[in-house]
């Protein structure tokens, strides 16, 4: 259940420091539900902080993040009732199959009738006939999926995605995707951080570019193409990349590596 109207997550203010290493320096935000919302950024952005922040498993220095309407400090067991995260590797166990995976987190949630739901997710992720084969035999592609799969287990309202193409072969990139999409289209609302910007143009509804520990630009792909000037006529039109478009707003430095 949501705490309140509006936005399903806000932060407003957030800053987080590592001793001297200042990672965020005043990140503000909001995304919609039931939408997809990319943060994207360099290695060391700061982008897997703000994750950490938001599931509750670190505390911010200073600012206030809210999310499905309750505050990550004051109420993190209502914030970890509504969410799950997904990190950048599968957190699958490969000793069993994929259906004791999925059977086993059910349990953990004390849900009815782990095996139906088991089987049913199975089935949505395409994975039905792997279902019985031990994890250890899976492809990358197909852990991702179950990993998600196992994410859902109790239908979160949102979901983190942290970087969950890390790794994977451009076949297995196409099917999380996929995956993505369908959550979207089914009222979850998707916050996925990576440093692709193919997967961040392809997948967004509205995209934060993260830099430096601050968010300098925020909007859908098209309103961040307006950032550039208007593309020059010759033969023809050429609209400008979403890389153009971050390279030009974080200058010559994006590659440096924060923490």
């Amino acid at each position: 259940m949501t705490a309140q109207e509006g936005p399903a997550i806000q932060v407003r203010g957030l800053e987080k420091s590592f001793k001297e290493l200042q990672v965020l320096r005043g990140v503000d935000f909001e995304v919609a539900p039931g939408s997809i919302f990319a943060l994207l950024g360099s290695n060391g952005a700061g982008k897997t902080t703000i994750v950490r922040i938001l599931s509750t498993l670190l505390r911010a220095d200073a600012g206030t993040a809210v999310v499905n309407g309750f505050d990550v400090a004051a109420e993190p067991l209502r914030v970890r009732e509504s969410i799950s995260l997904t990190g950048q590797f599968a957190a699958v166990d490969e000793i069993l199959t994929g259906r004791e995976n999925l059977v086993m987190v059910a349990k953990l949630r004390h849900l009815k009738n782990p095996g139906q739901v088991a089987d049913e997710l199975l089935s949505r992720f395409n994975l039905t006939d792997a279902g019985s084969r031990k994890v250890s035999t899976y492809s990358g592609g197909m852990r991702r999926r179950l990993d998600i799969s196992m994410s859902l287990i109790g239908q979160p309202e949102v979901i983190f995605l942290d970087e969950p193409t890390t790794g994977l072969d451009p076949e297995a990139r196409l099917d999380v995707w996929k995956v993505v999409q369908e959550l979207a289209k089914g009222g979850t609302t998707v916050l996925l951080t990576t440093q692709y910007l193919d997967e961040a143009e392809q997948l967004a509804d509205r995209i934060a570019v993260l830099h430096q520990g601050r968010i300098i630009a925020n909007g859908t792909l098209a309103e961040l193409k307006k950032l550039l000037p208007p593309a020059k006529v010759e033969y023809v039109e050429k609209q400008p990349t979403l890389e153009e478009i971050f390279l030009a707003l974080v200058g010559n430095d994006s590659k440096e590596v924060q923490a």
